[in-house]
């Protein structure tokens, strides 16, 4: 496998894993990029090796847009588990960026299994400890649809997160979710009502956000 150059640069974009239903993927087109090789010659091997990928699962083709296409072009790819990707950079020459790329990848699905954990075992239950409460105090409400979304609102600015994007967390964002929806949970004991629950879950989380927003603005600045 030839690639376009030898000299090192910053990666173009980062190392993002695919996570479907049972496992975490990485696509050839972004492993193609980060080797900086054509694509065509990082997918022949895919094909030309079929069986040998599929020893270890199923390898998902797929068709989608190519990176390098000013009109659109669509171009077959694929999308490698764990075993497969580490799979292809053995087939690759081990130079210098191959040996790199093997590094990210092993961290990169290390934190993808470490966040599929704190998902199930820290955020999933706390998230239903908190809405298993709001429900007590608002299920004669109307509104109680409201109550839910907005006391996850206060959450979200509390742990920095975007809405709409706690399913694509990170895991530090995610273990913040999880803190926050404890504090927000333990607020709402003793609430006389949803109307002072939300007041009670709101100041607890603007005194956690006060903690939590400085630890993560360092964080980010080292990551």
């Amino acid at each position: 496998m030839q690639t376009k150059s030898t000299h090192h640069h910053k990666h173009p974009t980062p190392l993002e894993l695919i996570a479907t239903k049972t496992e975490t993927r990485i696509d050839t087109r972004l492993l193609a990029q980060h080797l900086e090789t054509q694509h065509e010659s990082l997918f022949k091997l895919v094909s030309t090796h079929q069986a040998d990928f599929e020893e270890l699962g199923k390898v998902r083709f797929q068709i989608g847009p190519s990176p390098d296409s000013r009109t659109g072009q669509s171009m077959k790819f694929a999308l490698l588990n764990e075993d497969q990707a580490y799979l292809l950079l053995t087939y690759s020459r081990n130079t210098a960026r191959v040996r790199e790329l093997k590094v990210r990848l092993v961290k990169a699905f290390r934190d993808a299994r470490l966040t599929a954990d704190t998902r199930k075992v820290e955020y999933l239950p706390t998230y239903h400890r908190l809405h298993d409460g709001i429900h007590a105090l608002a299920s004669n409400s109307p509104n109680e649809h409201f109550v839910h979304s907005n006391i996850n609102k206060l959450v979200n600015k509390a742990a920095g997160v975007e809405a709409g994007q706690r399913a694509t967390a990170p895991l530090a964002k995610l273990s913040m979710l999880a803190v926050g929806q404890t504090l927000a949970a333990g607020a709402l004991h003793g609430a006389l009502d949803h109307h002072d629950g939300y007041q009670r879950v709101k100041r607890v989380l603007q005194a956690f956000e006060a903690i939590a927003q400085p630890l993560q603005l360092t964080a980010d600045n080292n990551g």
